[in-house]
């Protein structure tokens, strides 16, 4: 039976969940900075968004499932979120800063340069982008794929790691005493509006961003996908947020 407190608890959690995903950076612009950055349609982009954040819910959602019919006290479960919180944003941070460091190699890499040329005793120059202009070699397509693919996956392992600090404490348990009815409707409020959320900010982003050029920056929009990526973990790591 869903109780009037159960009802003023789903309604809580609706707000924290809109309000925390809002004011956390690293719910949303890790995939429109890849998104932009590897050109991928709003399709995939949502395809993305959803798993990651389908995993950052399952993982406290388990451990919080857990912890109440284990019998653990509440500051042990808070004690696990806290350090599941800093491994997640210290795991973020690696992966943005490896993914900046491969985006800058490969910025260099592309980077236009000038040949001369003398035909019929006149001489004149052209730009090229040696990489660019070799695409054909698999191996270097076959290594820039899989680097790609496993920054994903990573991204996808940080957020299954990440805590959702609000769910269990404020949400889980006091639901858990009403009912487990109680319990299931809760946490698929806050677990509905977090996944939505996210997914309606990176849609709103990525439409805004569709007119974006900056014709001598493209070469480096991975590295600066990776340095996104790496500022959102240290908000975490260093402000909290």
């Amino acid at each position: 039976m869903i109780t009037p407190e159960i009802l003023l608890l789903c309604g809580t959690a609706a707000a924290i969940a809109f309000v925390h995903t809002l004011l956390g950076p690293d719910h949303y612009l890790p995939f429109v900075a890849m998104a932009k950055s590897r050109g991928w349609s709003l399709r995939k982009t949502m395809r993305m968004t959803l798993l990651c954040g389908c995993g950052h819910i399952v993982g406290s959602v388990v451990l919080g499932i857990i912890g109440i019919y284990a019998g653990m006290q509440l500051h042990a479960l808070e004690w696990i979120e806290g350090v599941r919180g800093d491994l997640a944003a210290w795991a973020l941070v690696s992966v943005g800063l490896v993914y900046m460091t491969w985006g800058l190699r490969r910025a260099w890499r592309d980077r236009p340069h000038t040949h001369w040329h003398t035909h019929g005793g006149e001489r004149h120059a052209h730009e090229h982008v040696h990489h660019a202009a070799h695409t054909h070699v698999h191996a270097g397509v076959d290594s820039d794929n899989k680097h790609r693919s496993a920054t994903g996956w990573a991204i996808f392992i940080v957020f299954v790691l990440g805590p959702c600090e609000p769910l269990i404490p404020i949400l889980m348990f006091p639901a858990a005493k009403e009912s487990p009815a109680g319990l299931m409707a809760v946490t698929l409020v806050f677990a509905a509006v977090t996944v939505l959320t996210m997914l309606a900010v990176v849609a709103v982003s990525m439409r805004g961003l569709r007119s974006v050029r900056l014709p001598g920056m493209e070469r480096f929009s991975e590295a600066i996908a990776g340095g996104t990526i790496t500022l959102c973990g240290l908000s975490i790591a260093v402000l909290g947020l």
